[in-house]
């Protein structure tokens, strides 16, 4: 029979009710970034992960001008066109020599049709943007996809050139290899 003595339960029960209370104190919140794609029209989402070593900012920043973040479709398509596809390859091989960072596929919509109709379609661009890069080699793991359907529109207006801009899928990149 084990028989505990006061004097060893007293320090046992300290450590358990420090260890407790320190379990109850806030961790110190994560830096926050702001998404770089937050200053287009329909605004954009914080970030508040860990930031690796670098700048986010300058690493999206060097993404969208150097790699093209981008990718334009016909009306009502969700088909890759040359020009998507000169990109994409661009933004795969990008994302396998940069493996700390992951995406989520924002796909988009013009303003034509219901909201219903639009969401469907800005889901299934983004679903064809995802399929490319994984058969470019880039990790399912690494991407995510959102649609906006035409509810974040690039320009606002009632011609052609206009919707051309918001049919549309943009690749953001972030911090972080997926999981």
């Amino acid at each position: 029979m084990t028989t505990i003595r006061m004097s060893a339960a007293k320090p046992a029960a300290a450590l358990v009710l420090a260890l407790g209370l320190s379990a109850c104190a806030a961790p110190p919140p994560p830096p926050v970034v702001v998404d770089p794609y937050a200053g287009t029209a329909g605004g954009g989402a914080v970030y508040t992960g860990a930031v690796p070593a670098g700048s986010l900012n300058g690493t999206a920043e060097y993404f969208r001008t150097n790699v093209g973040d981008t990718v334009l479709f016909d009306r009502d398509q969700t088909t890759l066109n040359d020009g998507a596809r000169t990109v994409l390859a661009r933004q795969a091989d990008w994302l396998q020599q940069n493996g700390s960072f992951s995406t989520v596929i924002q796909g988009h919509s013009d303003e034509q049709g219901t909201r219903e109709f639009n969401l469907a379609l800005g889901a299934r661009r983004a679903g064809a943007v995802q399929e490319y890069l994984i058969s470019r080699g880039v990790g399912a793991n690494r991407i995510r996809t959102v649609s906006y359907g035409k509810e974040r529109p690039a320009a606002t207006c009632s011609d052609e050139s206009c919707f051309s801009q918001n049919r549309r899928v943009v690749t953001v990149v972030q911090p972080g290899a997926g999981t």
